[in-house]
């Protein structure tokens, strides 16, 4: 099918060959834009100057972060925990996030489409867990304010595209390039010490666009160059597949449990849990709930699947998910 050009847009390309700046070439490539007509026949070249675009504005943004001398994006944590969501460009990060969340996060077909780092909160079930869709990871431009968030995150969600060929090979760049700025991707289910965990992350791995062809043959590929334990749940953001297990992982790859209080003679409430990390006990809930419960308890009634109910716990007692707690001071 013809483009069918308009006079104006030849001699609007020619302009965009005497300007120097990229305020002035973005400026210049949307006016082509809205120039150029909407039909199949132009779709190549309106994702053509998208891309550009994109490029441009992610430049500016990397050049304006550099002049405030090593400032930095920061986002604070929020829910039951922070997984940052990583990727080479146009995998689908954003799709997914949106699939996911009831955030409206910019889409486009073309790279580039995420500039900075925007959060977006997870329902599942009775708690938020915060996803924070980064911009994109090339062998060339991995800025330090993304390895810091990288870095603070809880977990990690690498997002690959299976309707690429590069889909094992991205993976092995993603990697190398972390390598440089001393961060380490290990399985979900690695045991992570305190002195390690802000330099080895543990990581899924979201194979999304499973929809597309040679789909299935990339999936091999990619789970052949991955080292043991490494979990990847192949997904389609654009029909939602497969998203309920991936949900479910979340929320267990963050090693955090809920925990439900109640007053003496009434039923807990489930809508708004404690979270607290594996490993906590009775007296961290104490301190988080009042400091005179740290200082005063006494004793604690515990109600919980494979519990005696209602049996008395001691200071060191263990959290466990789920567990309703009836403190005595």
């Amino acid at each position: 099918m013809p483009a069918n050009l308009p006079p104006q847009y030849f001699e609007k390309e020619k302009q965009l060959k005497t300007v120097r700046t990229q305020e002035d070439k973005i400026a210049i490539m949307e006016e082509l834009l809205s120039l150029i007509p909407k039909h199949k026949g132009t779709e190549k070249l309106q994702a053509l100057y998208k891309t550009k675009i994109a490029k441009l504005r992610f430049q500016s943004q990397k050049k304006a972060a550099t002049a405030r001398q090593g400032s930095s994006f920061s986002i604070d944590k929020a829910g039951a925990g922070q997984i940052t969501f990583i990727g080479p460009p146009n995998t689908g990060k954003s799709s997914l996030i949106k699939a996911l969340t009831n955030a409206s996060p910019e889409i486009g077909n073309y790279p580039f489409t995420t500039h900075s780092p925007s959060p977006a909160m997870m329902k599942y079930e009775n708690i938020q867990i915060q996803l924070v869709d980064m911009p994109p990871i090339t062998p060339e431009y991995l800025e330090p304010w993304q390895a810091e968030l990288i870095k603070s995150a809880d977990s990690v969600l690498i997002v690959l595209d299976l309707g690429s060929q590069d889909t094992a090979n991205d993976y092995q760049v993603l990697s190398a390039k972390l390598k440089e700025k001393n961060i380490e991707l290990v399985p979900a289910n690695t045991e992570v010490s305190p002195e390690n965990q802000f330099f080895w992350k543990r990581t899924l791995i979201a194979a999304n666009k499973k929809d597309k062809s040679d789909s299935e043959l990339n999936f091999l590929l990619l789970k052949v160059i991955l080292d043991a334990g490494f979990e990847v749940f192949p997904v389609s953001s654009l029909q939602e597949e497969e998203l309920e297990e991936l949900r479910e992982r979340f929320f267990s790859v963050l090693n955090v449990v809920r925990v439900y209080s109640k007053m003496p003679g009434k039923k807990a409430e489930k809508r708004d849990p404690y979270i607290f990390k594996k490993g906590e006990t009775l007296m961290d809930m104490a301190k988080t709930v009042h400091r005179d419960f740290a200082q005063k308890l006494k004793f604690a009634r515990i109600w919980g699947t494979g519990k005696y109910q209602g049996q008395k716990v001691n200071h060191e007692y263990l959290l466990q998910d789920e567990d309703i707690i009836e403190l005595h001071i």
